[in-house]
């Protein structure tokens, strides 16, 4: 009895050794077990999982391909296999092996690369979001005042530039455009008003969304984003409400209003037009009644470079007159104002006929 259980055991570790040899050998393929896949399945997400982010380049994958093939190859000459790490047994797993210096050297190519992309000229996309919805109870009216922010793709902005808008704004806004541009206005959805349940969450919600697509709509099509309806629905508003509290003496508020009206117009692209000069004269104005001499020189400066090109303008002799007064206070080069408003001297009527820049921004209609 012990003679053939010894004869049996001895023909069990012959049949398995033979299996081991044909592996190795690779002379047969052997199904593998569901246990052993399941097991190979787990390694492999352990490593993936385990560990801090890395990046393989391409020659290291061939590297550690070609070590591999050089490791089977050392196992069928018949060489050790290499020792697993110290205290990794069965079923437990070791820590993963990090390469010297493949991975580190690619990481700094990508942050390299990631700072040279920084710097140069891509395409920029405006986006306009929903930030909030507000239901608003006067005294005749309800209505729900959506803020809306226009965000400019792959930069950062230091300070926002919004609008508040309600329904009837943006339906004056579709029904303006779809007089002008009706074949390109085809396509373009608009939400429908409703008699009832205009208040509810998911209403104003749906709303929200549909505004946004409806804008970044409009935006897409050329034609309508340089439209005067258009540009106009963002900042108008702004200009009417800052050049009211000009006029009352309300500086601080007017400053914040006519700064939100120049970072609307500088999103849309509006910066060459003649609501973007009366944006820095108001700017330049409240500035200057601020005692912030510095910053009006700035706004008068950037005006003049926008009026290189023009021969005559209404604001050339008031933003002149304003340069050389504020140049002068603050310390700063005034000769070639002084040069230019001479010129305009021999052109044309006398300066003290002129108004200020204070009495064209306050006379300016803004309709």
């Amino acid at each position: 009895m012990a003679a053939r259980i010894l004869h049996r055991l001895r023909h069990a570790l012959s049949s398995e050794g033979g299996r081991e040899e044909r592996a190795c050998g690779g002379t047969e393929a052997e199904d593998c077990p569901e246990s052993s896949e399941l097991e190979d399945d787990t390694e492999g997400l352990s490593t993936r999982l385990s560990g801090t982010l890395s990046f393989t380049s391409h020659e290291e994958e061939e590297e550690e391909k070609e070590e591999e093939e050089e490791e089977g190859a050392g196992e069928e000459l018949g060489q050790p296999p290499q020792p697993a790490a110290a205290g990794a047994e069965d079923g437990e797993w070791g820590p993963v092996p990090e390469r010297a210096g493949g991975s580190s050297l690619l990481t700094r190519q990508l942050q390299e690369l990631w700072r040279r992309s920084r710097g140069s000229l891509a395409p920029q996309r405006l986006l306009f979001e929903v930030t909030s919805a507000s239901v608003v109870s006067e005294r005749s009216s309800k209505y729900v005042l959506y803020t809306i922010y226009l965000i400019r793709s792959g930069r950062f902005d230091k300070a926002p530039a919004a609008i508040a808008r309600r329904y009837s704004d943006f339906e004056q806004l579709n029904r303006r455009l779809r007089c002008r541009f009706g074949c390109d206005m085809a396509g373009i959805a608009f939400p429908r008003k409703r008699l009832h349940r205009n208040f509810t969450a998911e209403t104003i919600a749906k709303r929200s969304r549909a505004f946004e697509q409806f804008l970044s709509h409009l935006h897409s099509i050329a034609e309508i984003r340089r439209s005067p309806e258009f540009l106009e629905f963002f900042f108008l508003q702004d200009l009417q409400a800052a050049q009211r509290l000009t006029c009352t003496g309300m500086y601080r508020e007017a400053l914040a209003t006519w700064a939100n009206a120049y970072r609307l117009q500088d999103r849309l692209g509006a910066c060459g037009s003649g609501r973007f000069l009366l944006t820095l004269a108001g700017l330049a104005v409240c500035h200057q009644e601020l005692d912030e001499l510095g910053e009006a020189h700035g706004c008068c400066e950037q005006a003049l470079q926008l009026l290189e090109a023009q021969g005559s303008h209404p604001l050339l002799g008031p933003f002149l007159q304003a340069h050389v007064h504020l140049a002068w206070k603050v310390g700063k080069d005034k000769r070639r104002s002084e040069a230019r408003l001479q010129d305009l001297r021999e052109a044309g009527p006398p300066l003290q006929q002129q108004p200020t820049l204070k009495e064209c921004l306050i006379k300016e209609p803004l309709e």
